[in-house]
């Protein structure tokens, strides 16, 4: 399953991890999906949305 928002299209970030003596290691860093019960075209589903769409209210709750 993709880490991606349903809503805004946010995905995983790249970039590396630096240790002490400056080895690099790719890493990655994953948006803070929640699953939530939403509205979507007036009908409830379940949608994996980031906490930033939630906070910012581009998603309605479902009852």
């Amino acid at each position: 399953m993709a880490a991606i928002c349903e809503i805004c299209s946010k995905g995983p970030v790249y970039g590396n991890n630096v240790s002490h003596a400056h080895n690099k290691t790719r890493r990655r860093w994953n948006p803070n999906l929640q699953s939530v019960r939403a509205l979507k075209d007036g009908k409830v589903s379940k949608m994996r949305v980031c906490t930033r769409c939630i906070r910012s209210g581009a998603v309605t709750k479902a009852a």
